[in-house]
């Protein structure tokens, strides 16, 4: 009996662990993201409210980043084109923090138990990056384009972006993407904020 009690729960754990962790079906579709994760909704709801980042653009530049995949990493390099190398930066998880900027994140909010590999803190970090954005760099919280080229370069770099095609080209996706998640919200909205029987 405790045998298949144990049994029981172990396979409810990994259902569970199973549920929270793998990528929607449908990652191009924010409704459909939803209907699988109601909890992220709620998480990027709290991010809009505390931040100010609209729910569009947090799933538009996770889309980007990691395409909700939460063990997401650089590619390695290779050398000599076959023995794989070292990765080419730090990022990892759903927004790709480095690990410096997630620990400037984790000190300046008090989130000392954040985690790269958790939706709820990977939203709040994007949250906290595009607010900061906002106030360094003086780019609106709405403006996709301008806030994942600062995202993606660092306040630092933003300047210089105009001379890197690949990062424009990279911005103008997330633009498209975010315009067809808020498209999207605006029909399925409603019903997402009916369901306030769900808590954290």
């Amino acid at each position: 009996m405790t045998h298949n009690y144990f049994k029981k729960n172990l396979i409810f754990f990994l259902f569970l662990i199973s549920a929270c962790t793998s990528i929607p079906q449908n990652t191009s579709n924010s409704c459909k993201i939803f209907d699988e994760r109601y909890l992220w909704y709620k998480h990027t709801l709290k991010v809009e409210q505390k931040w100010g980042t609209p729910i569009y653009i947090q799933l538009a530049i996770i889309k980007a980043e990691s395409n909700f995949d939460w063990l997401a990493k650089p590619t390695r390099q290779k050398l000599f084109k076959i023995i794989p190398f070292k990765r080419p930066s730090s990022s990892f998880g759903y927004s790709q923090a480095v690990k410096g900027t997630w620990q400037q994140y984790k000190d300046e909010t008090g989130n000392k138990l954040a985690t790269r590999a958790r939706f709820k803190d990977s939203v709040d970090f994007i949250g906290w990056y595009t607010n900061k954005t906002k106030s360094i760099l003086k780019i609106p919280l709405k403006d996709s384009f301008k806030q994942y080229v600062a995202y993606h370069e660092g306040w630092g770099n933003y300047k210089n972006y105009k001379k890197n095609k690949k990062v424009i080209g990279l911005a103008k996706k997330v633009e498209k993407q975010s315009n067809i998640y808020k498209k999207q919200l605006s029909k399925c909205g409603n019903s997402l904020s009916k369901n306030k029987y769900i808590i954290f």
